[in-house]
């Protein structure tokens, strides 16, 4: 292989099949020399490593180092891997088409554990995005979301840890009201974490029986929520005014389905949301519709709002923020600024200042005519 060491990071997404039935223990092959611990790269969504060995000159010498087959391939539906994987000591962490977690030998593709939550649960279909990790001395967990269920296991076992929620699972309807209990609510994208706080956002339906897109900061160590955002607001609340009175107990969606990013060093994290639902018609939510299409700052310490910016205002086209923001330094005339950047369905970025929520570049909006409809 031309003395080059393959680092796998995306060769797992395209490669599903039969499960190898290695098996050893987490941590026989530790000291990468560099680790993919969080989702998409880093907490600010850099999507970037520094590892140079690949390069322009020797990607075409490339081989093939090993595969890793997971069992999920269905023959006559569609079988896909969504989940950006971790790589921590030496390890991988992933999920499949079937929301099994495991983790495998990154140097070797051997199966060290794997967990099927279909074993005890009604989880239903869906797809997984990654995990979240997090140690504090000698004590780690990793988590993941499978149907209506947020786990969080044993990283050397994939045992759940029983001391978290209910033996090691908590429903991701807790906190949004119990009017929401029975209605449709998954996690397709990993959270962050904060300190000893998962903050997650949620995916719901988009018809007019979604739950709220409630955003939510879980304790790791008990699985109790720590503190709710009410992205649709309550009484006394900022934006409650953009909503029909009343709206709260029954109107559904603001979810933040694709992910958020954070700035430790401030304790912000910044928050993209979806639209309200029903999502392309908005008769019996008449208003802007906080905090709907919005990117939201929120102090992760206490979920206390920021700032935000809306996007769109009282959306009817589904025009949803579809990706966690960067976290960028901009460097305009002499100052290099700490910018949060957010991509949207319309082909635009929005840039603002991260502590302030000062737009970086001019956003002019403009008045439309309104439908008769």
């Amino acid at each position: 292989m031309n003395n080059l060491k393959i680092r796998i990071f995306r060769y797992l997404a395209v490669l599903p099949g039969l499960l190898q039935s290695c098996q050893t223990s987490p941590g026989v092959n530790q000291g990468a020399d560099e680790d993919w611990p969080v989702y998409l790269g880093s907490k600010g969504s850099a999507q970037y490593s520094s590892l140079d060995q690949i390069n322009k000159t020797n990607v075409a010498e490339l081989q093939l180092a090993w595969e890793f087959r997971t069992g999920d391939l269905e023959q006559k539906g569609n079988t896909q891997i969504q989940c950006n994987p971790l790589i921590i000591d030496g390890v991988l962490y992933g999920t499949s088409p079937q929301l099994k977690a495991f983790a495998i030998d990154a140097a070797t593709g051997n199966l060290f554990w794997e967990y099927d939550p279909h074993r005890t649960l009604e989880i239903g279909g869906s797809v997984n995005r990654g995990l979240v990790f997090w140690k504090s001395g000698e004590d780690a967990r990793l988590f993941y979301s499978a149907g209506p269920y947020l786990f969080a296991l044993d990283p050397k076992t994939g045992e759940l840890v029983p001391e978290f929620g209910d033996g090691g699972k908590v429903s991701l309807t807790e906190g949004l009201g119990d009017w929401a209990l029975d209605r449709y609510v998954i996690s397709s994208t990993p959270g962050v974490i904060y300190q000893d706080k998962l903050i997650l956002g949620t995916r719901v339906s988009e018809n007019s029986d979604a739950a709220p897109g409630y955003i939510r900061a879980f304790d790791v160590r008990t699985g109790k929520i720590d503190w709710v955002f009410h992205t649709i607001p309550k009484p006394g609340e900022f934006g409650y005014d953009t909503w029909p009175e009343g709206a709260y107990a029954s109107a559904g969606g603001a979810n933040s389905w694709a992910g958020m990013s954070l700035d430790e060093a401030s304790g912000i994290v910044y928050i993209p949301t979806g639209s309200a639902a029903f999502d392309f018609w908005g008769g019996n939510r008449l208003g802007e519709n906080l905090f709907a299409n919005s990117l939201i700052a929120l102090n992760a310490e206490t979920g206390e709002r920021v700032w935000h910016y809306q996007t769109v205002r009282h959306d009817v086209w589904d025009r949803d923020l579809p990706a966690p923001p960067n976290l960028v330094t901009i460097k305009k005339g002499n100052r290099n600024i700490p910018a949060v950047a957010q991509i949207t369905k319309t082909g635009r970025v929005f840039v603002f200042e991260r502590s302030t929520g000062k737009p970086v570049y001019p956003i002019e909006e403009v008045p439309v005519p309104p439908s008769s409809l």
